[in-house]
């Protein structure tokens, strides 16, 4: 009898519905949903990791809500980059240009001591393989009614990337500065470039061989063949601070045979700026530059150093 009652039982059982699975909170849902619209993945993630422990229950439910935001951002990131290499490939020689100019005031030892005002202008374009680099700078002082400092350096540095770490640069730069000796200097380079740190902090160098002319002052004339070594390094310690560090390290030999007795030359551009963010566009900066060459023409020292604070402008 027992198992006849038993087996007239079991059909029930198997009939009955299961109980249903919890779902999410909706204020709970809610929450999580108005984050993930701002699009801000911290955001997102500090809401979920909320939500996971006030609500143990769920956090299946949880984390897949997490991992749809997760491939709908990378969906839309691959979108947007996919209509960026077009808008590139697209895009005329004078579009797709950024720049940033600089005016203020700067004081000087060296081969001038005296303050002054400088003024500089950087213009950058960056494509998908080829970036260009425009950079021009003037420094002016006058003292009694006599000018006690005139420097002006223009640039020209076109990169190709190779891959994601590697390329490859060419240098063309003009200088004029009297009063360390020389009406106008000439350099040419060209090389390769390694990425070493990307990111925070972003840190990367490059070498190649130099071709120099130097017109001095005097009427003579000097031409060098030697090595250009480059260090260009950015940290942003905190948001809206940022250090830079900027260096060119150039050796040269004797090209000719006169340059051969007349021994070499080794200068340095040091460059070093902090830089500090005031609102959308504008910043402040401070930096130290020291310019050395081993052997500068006569009465000229081989240090000048310059300590500047200028008013940076991004557009």
């Amino acid at each position: 009898m027992l198992q006849r009652i038993t087996f007239l039982l079991l059909p029930s059982l198997v009939l009955l519905p299961s109980p249903a699975k919890a779902q999410l909170a909706a204020p709970v849902r809610a929450m999580i949903d108005a984050a993930m619209a701002t699009g801000d993945a911290a955001k997102v993630r500090t809401v979920v990791e909320l939500a996971r422990e006030t609500n143990p229950d769920d956090v299946e439910e949880i984390n897949a809500l997490q991992a749809g935001f997760r491939t709908r951002q990378q969906q839309l990131a691959q979108a947007r980059s996919t209509v960026r290499v077009e808008e590139l490939r697209n895009s005329g020689i004078l579009e797709n240009w950024s720049g940033r100019g600089q005016i203020g005031a700067f004081q000087s030892s060296g081969n001038s001591n005296d303050v002054g005002v400088s003024a500089s202008l950087e213009l950058r374009r960056t494509g998908i393989d080829w970036t260009h680099l425009l950079r021009g700078s003037a420094d002016y002082q006058r003292s009694r009614g006599r000018t006690s400092r005139e420097q002006y350096l223009a640039s020209y540095e076109p990169r190709y990337v190779i891959s994601p770490r590697l390329f490859t640069y060419g240098l063309a730069q003009f200088e004029k500065d009297r009063f360390s000796g020389f009406d106008a200097r000439y350099s040419i380079s060209g090389g390769l470039g390694y990425e070493v740190l990307q990111g925070q902090p972003r840190l990367s160098v490059q070498l190649g061989p130099a071709y120099r002319r130097t017109e001095a002052i005097d009427g003579t004339t000097d031409t060098n063949l030697g090595a250009l070594a480059g260090v260009d390094f950015n940290w942003q310690i905190i948001e809206g601070l940022t250090l830079t560090q900027d260096t060119d390290y150039v050796t040269e030999t004797g090209g000719r045979a006169q340059l051969i007795t007349d021994g070499n030359n080794t200068s340095l551009l040091l460059v070093t700026g902090l830089e500090a963010k005031i609102r959308d566009g504008f910043t402040t900066r401070l930096s130290y530059t020291v310019d050395y060459n081993s052997r500068p023409p006569a009465n000229a020292v081989k240090t000048d150093t310059q300590t500047r604070f200028t008013l940076v402008y991004g557009f």
